[in-house]
């Protein structure tokens, strides 16, 4: 890969993950489809088609410059945080990178490149790592989320404030899911992890956090 082909690639994902662009007048139901778009799996084949080299060079740790500056970082963790878990899906390797994410997001949150992300929809993602990277100090680090996004909702416009304050309401969820289990048990199978008998039960409901997701506002907010 060039030099001068980089900054075309990292434009590329960020162009793909966030089709409401960078500006804050967006419309709030086109919004919201785009948040269902981006957490329900629904760009899996897509990703693939058009990421899966690029994910794979990001999962070898030869894109890592890229966290030379907040949009550059933001793509790497788009990349190993959401398109590994599309390039992947159903092998452990979707959830490998997580360790890298996780570094980079708490990197950019002590960098100054999560403050210098523009729009609260940059800001979220940036954060993902910190919910979804299973380890010792999962509470902790969902904690500080929930306070991320409240932060974020509240300075987001008003028409996108009951977007923004259903994330923060999701956290909270994964929060009592990681208090439970200390893990997340849908990964169980995926990871060859023999799963509890409370974890069974709960993987039974088949009532999973990443999937119901923005299904309506209102599951997110009850």
């Amino acid at each position: 890969m060039t030099a001068m082909k980089e900054p075309q690639d990292r434009e590329a994902v960020l162009d793909f993950w966030f089709p409401e662009g960078r500006a804050l007048d967006v419309d709030a139901a086109e919004h919201h489809a785009h948040w269902r778009w981006r957490m329900q799996g629904g760009a899996d084949d897509q990703i693939i088609a058009r990421f899966s080299d690029l994910t794979e060079k990001a999962a070898r740790g030869a894109l890592d410059h890229w966290v030379q500056d907040p949009h550059g970082q933001l793509a790497l963790i788009i990349l190993l945080d959401q398109f590994s878990r599309s390039v992947w899906r159903n092998d452990a390797r979707a959830f490998a990178q997580d360790p890298h994410a996780l570094s980079l997001a708490t990197e950019g949150l002590s960098n100054g490149h999560y403050a210098a992300l523009e729009t609260p929809w940059f800001q979220v993602v940036l954060g993902l790592p910190l919910g979804h990277c299973e380890g010792p100090d999962h509470l902790a680090r969902i904690d500080r989320l929930i306070t991320l996004r409240h932060y974020i909702a509240a300075a987001a416009p008003p028409r996108l404030q009951p977007i923004y304050s259903s994330l923060a309401n999701q956290a909270r969820k994964v929060r009592k899911v990681i208090a439970t289990f200390g893990r997340h048990p849908h990964r169980n199978e995926i990871l060859n992890r023999k799963s509890t008998a409370a974890e069974g039960a709960y993987i039974a409901e088949g009532q999973f956090l990443h999937e119901r997701a923005f299904r309506r506002i209102s599951d997110a907010e009850s």
